[in-house]
């Protein structure tokens, strides 16, 4: 598992990009869970991490064209995106966030 902040770095509701080994992430707060995807929109390279994060539908929306995309499984609800984005497994431990990278 790979490090990327502390939980409380992160607000309810909202989105945070980091960048590591290569890998342009998307972590999502939704009281408290956390959920990491892909941050290129995959209609665009737009970052998830600016859009909106939708909580009672556990997605994001592209800022750009506004699909939306599920956080546990990286589709896109809606035109123009037909392609998901990488889900990464999210874990806490002692209140920090971790990823798991491939």
């Amino acid at each position: 598992m790979t490090h990327l902040c502390s939980a409380d770095e992160i607000e309810d509701g909202e989105a945070r990009r980091f960048n590591v080994e290569g890998h342009r992430i998307a972590v999502v707060r939704i009281g408290e869970t956390f959920h990491a995807i892909g941050d290129r929109c995959s209609h665009a390279n737009y970052s998830l991490s600016d859009g909106i994060v939708w909580p009672d539908d556990c997605a994001i929306e592209c800022p750009k064209h506004f699909s939306k995309f599920n956080l546990r499984t990286g589709l896109p609800d809606v035109f123009p995106a037909t392609q998901p984005v990488p889900v990464y497994t999210v874990s806490l431990a002692d209140g920090e966030v971790e990823v798991e990278l491939p």
